[in-house]
């Protein structure tokens, strides 16, 4: 067994409030973006011997002329922006609110934008987060004993510390002498991964628990493919070897001290990759102008 192999040796937010909070974003956002364009507008205007604000008769020009035209986009822009301050506006359907230019949200509706899917709360698992946190020290473990061979191994000075291997070295050959006396790297090889891995996932921990940003799910998933992965190639390195490395048990050892320490790193990061895709394809459609369920954010 070339995944962390402890187990074999030792036998084993309510939508409502998120819509309130996502419309007082959205209007500040409108707001300022207003603010900037009339200032812009009023800018280009002085800039031409003109003035935005002054609209008596004397200022007039006519419709054609270039300062009309100015002074005609002024007074758009002052009326946009004595419309959209208030921010929302009856659909007509319903009674129901739609945020005008900015995508539309309702009771039961979603909201438009990316920042819709960056501000939305990140999910955690407890399952999810007590496997990475468990597994966390055995692979440290597991790899130490294989960079420590042979002190680690059976006969080593440092072999109290891996007690459990005395039995596992001699089920999983990777483990064991042979593959040290021919020099196989392999075996680190894969435990240089692990600690990879590892890594990850106490990273998922922090972004996911501490740092609470959508990248956690992001990095949990690619963790969780790279151990179900690995550990789909050590059992399909045992079929086309014939059973090299574990083939010289018999069933009742191989089933206790290999299937199913390995079994738990084929079914586990399964289901993480499962639950975690649907986390990241759902922020996906979001972040797309999709609703929740995948329905598109409607359009003024």
């Amino acid at each position: 067994m070339q995944q962390p192999a402890m187990f074999g040796p030792v036998l084993s937010a309510g939508l409502s409030s998120r819509f309130e909070a996502e419309y007082i974003a959205q209007m500040s956002q409108r707001k300022r973006e207003l603010f900037d364009s009339e200032s812009r507008t009023a800018g280009e205007s002085h800039s031409n011997g003109w003035h935005a604000h002054d609209e008596d008769e004397d200022d007039f020009h006519p419709p054609n002329s270039t300062a009309g035209q100015h002074q005609q986009q002024s007074r758009n822009v002052r009326r946009r922006g004595s419309t959209e301050a208030n921010g929302l506006h009856e659909s007509g359907l319903d009674g129901k609110y739609r945020l005008k230019e900015n995508g539309w949200a309702t009771p039961s509706g979603t909201l438009k934008h990316s920042h819709a899917a960056t501000t939305m709360s990140v999910k955690t698992y407890t399952w999810v987060s007590l496997w990475f946190l468990i597994t966390a020290p055995i692979i440290f473990w597991d790899a130490g004993y294989c960079f420590m061979r042979p002190r680690s191994m059976l006969g080593g000075d440092l072999h109290w510390i891996w007690k459990p291997y005395e039995i596992y070295q001699n089920v999983d050959l990777v483990y064991g002498i042979p593959a040290l006396e021919r020099g196989d790297g392999f075996t680190n090889a894969q435990s240089a991964l692990n600690i990879v891995e590892t890594f990850m996932n106490l990273g998922y921990l922090y972004l996911a628990h501490i740092a609470a940003t959508p990248v956690a799910p992001l990095l949990g998933f690619a963790s969780a493919v790279m151990t179900l992965s690995k550990t789909v190639l050590y059992w399909a390195q045992e079929y086309y070897c014939g059973g090299c490395a574990v083939g010289h048990n018999d069933w009742k050892t191989l089933f206790v001290y290999w299937i199913v320490p390995n079994g738990f790193w084929l079914v586990v990061p399964t289901f993480i990759i499962i639950r975690l895709s649907k986390d990241i394809a759902q922020s996906l459609r979001i972040a797309g102008g999709g609703g929740v369920n995948g329905s598109r954010v409607k359009k003024e």
